[in-house]
């Protein structure tokens, strides 16, 4: 009788250790899967957020784009010239502006040179031309960015 008690007493402590491993190994599982689970969400918000950001930027360039080229159908236009050296400036801060923001990774810059591209192209309103506008898109995008 005592050596059964034994035998059953070495067979339960050995699927004890076996529970016991497998617990923790359930238990490292539980909490690999958390943190990815954490992650996933964390990305999930980061992304939405990012939507919502880019959908503010393309509000934004379609108003500019109604507002600057409402009249557009009603003017008259000529063959001369259509290029400058002011507009090769000016596509040249867009290029400038378009790299800060890919090498940054930054979506406010990539903003801030849609924005200017979309002035650049079919002029600021009032009187004070495209720089005018391009300079206080600079100066606001600056401001922004010394909140943050």
């Amino acid at each position: 009788a005592k050596a059964a008690a034994e035998e059953a007493k070495a067979t339960a402590e050995g699927d004890l250790a076996v529970a016991k491993k497998d617990l923790a190994t359930s238990q490292e599982a539980l909490a690999t899967a958390h943190t990815t689970c954490m992650q996933v969400a964390s990305d999930h918000e980061a992304t939405v957020t990012s939507r919502g950001e880019e959908l503010k930027a393309i509000a934004e360039a379609k108003k500019i784009l109604k507002e600057t080229s409402s009249g557009a159908v009603s003017q008259s236009y000529s063959f001369l010239q259509l290029e400058s050296r002011a507009d090769l400036k000016r596509s040249e801060v867009v290029t400038m502006v378009k790299q800060l923001a890919k090498l940054h990774h930054s979506a406010a810059l990539a903003q801030l040179a849609s924005r200017i591209a979309a002035v650049v192209k079919y002029g600021a309103m009032g009187g004070d031309g495209p720089f005018g506008k391009v300079k206080s898109l600079i100066t606001d995008m600056i401001l922004k960015l010394e909140k943050e």
